[in-house]
């Protein structure tokens, strides 16, 4: 697998092609994609922040970082959000760079704990993220699993 990870702030021209392709992926209006976008290009404040796993110039899997992924747990934040890998790309990996990458790069910016929704169990143990507890999506009937991640040094 030959693919990088970029950052959208620095690599500002691929944002109309990542904010249609994680539209695709998730159904969430592209304007608000754009919308997040724009601000994390602003670059004023450390969320939001876009990520996604390129192999040439085509986008294979992506997240993000925004304030609050759409639950009643407003206190746990910034979340990651809109985990994405190209079902033909998956297993090899690109999810967990990207995860790393993103724990990383966060800490950089003086975030070092991150939190995650997810519907997944054992996936993301793997990588260092811990369950927190459930919390109530926002219009969800059930229950979704919270997820931790605090980078250490």
């Amino acid at each position: 697998m030959n693919y990088e990870i970029v950052r959208l702030t620095d690599k500002p021209e691929i944002k109309e092609q990542a904010a249609q392709w994680f539209h695709t992926k998730w159904g969430i209006p592209l304007k608000e994609y754009m919308k997040s976008m724009d601000e994390c290009l602003k670059g004023q404040a450390s969320v939001p922040q876009w990520y996604v796993a390129m192999e040439n110039d085509k986008i294979i899997g992506g997240l993000g970082v925004i304030e609050n992924d759409f639950h009643n747990r407003k206190d746990l934040a910034p979340n990651v959000c809109a985990v994405y890998t190209e079902e033909h790309k998956r297993n090899n990996g690109i999810a967990g760079a990207l995860l790393n990458y993103v724990c990383t790069d966060m800490k950089k910016k003086g975030i070092d704990t991150l939190y995650l929704i997810t519907d997944h169990t054992s996936f993301y143990e793997r990588y260092g993220w811990k369950f927190l507890c459930m919390v109530q999506g926002d219009g969800e009937p059930e229950m979704t699993r919270m997820y931790i991640h605090h980078e250490q040094g």
